[in-house]
């Protein structure tokens, strides 16, 4: 069972400028297109069972056209390509977020009318500050029936990141039954703070644009300290192939078959109740 955690993919009027975007942004290159018939490909590529598909929203305003995008035109999109003779990977979208939405609560209702199992925080480009208080009436209620992926880290470390590891453990400390999936090993750029202050605790952490970073000794030292139940694998997807990180995950020979195959995939399906 091979799953993705962490995807992206946008509509096809916008997604050259959204990738090109996070390509200006963290001065990375990729091959790979950002549409979501590209991110099909690359999940057939992969033999990938499920993937999870991301958006976040960057302006309050696109938090309602990106839910639509979700429940609306992506079936669409998903009952077309089923059509063909190639296997569809199953597909779970996260729903959209800003706190700038007045219109926020009647969104999260939405979204769990739909029975969308999680919604994704990327703080740098939406411009949130995990540390904002005004995230405490979201935590509170997405608690109990969400799961909330978070971008940690940015391309510069400083005191002035907007996501950490630090304000990560903060929000589980204040919201304990709210699922976080803390991206990028805990976070991108600040691995020895989420070795201290995420590693070991209950969280979940996701391999996505981190591993093939990492120095090989930082990653096992987190790995080991988290224990492999709540690693999940992810490729950040158009940033990276979903199949060239399974072969990077897949060459941790410290790892055994069984620990492979929770974090490739088992670990997520558990997660999300994903029937495969």
């Amino acid at each position: 069972m091979l799953i993705d955690c962490h995807t992206h993919a946008f509509a096809d009027k916008i997604a050259d400028k959204a990738r090109d975007y996070i390509i200006e942004y963290y001065g990375l290159k990729t091959n790979f297109g950002a549409r979501f018939s590209d991110l099909i490909d690359s999940a057939r590529e992969a033999s990938l069972n499920a993937l999870v598909l991301l958006t976040a929203a960057t302006k309050p305003e696109q938090v309602h056209a990106i839910n639509n995008w979700i429940l609306k035109t992506l079936p669409a999109l998903i009952k077309t390509m089923e059509k063909s003779p190639h296997p569809v990977p199953q597909i779970i979208p996260f729903g959209a977020y800003h706190t700038g939405d007045k219109g926020w609560q009647s969104e999260i209702a939405r979204l769990r009318n739909a029975k969308i199992k999680g919604i994704k925080l990327h703080p740098e480009f939406q411009g949130i500050d995990l540390a904002d208080p005004a995230l405490n009436d979201f935590f509170a209620e997405i608690e109990n029936d969400f799961i909330v992926m978070i971008h940690v880290g940015d391309r510069i470390v400083s005191d002035k990141n907007l996501s950490t590891p630090k304000k990560v453990a903060a929000i589980h400390k204040n919201f304990p039954g709210l699922k976080i999936i803390a991206a990028h090993m805990g976070g991108y750029k600040l691995w020895d703070e989420a070795y201290e202050l995420l590693a070991g605790k209950d969280i979940y952490i996701d391999t996505s644009s981190a591993i093939c970073y990492m120095e090989a000794s930082m990653i096992k030292k987190i790995i080991k300290r988290h224990g492999t139940e709540k690693v999940l694998f992810g490729s950040d997807f158009p940033m990276k192939s979903p199949k060239e990180e399974y072969e990077f995950l897949d060459g941790f020979n410290w790892l055994t078959t069984q620990e492979k195959e929770k974090i490739a995939g088992i670990n997520c399906a558990k997660l999300l109740e994903i029937k495969t």
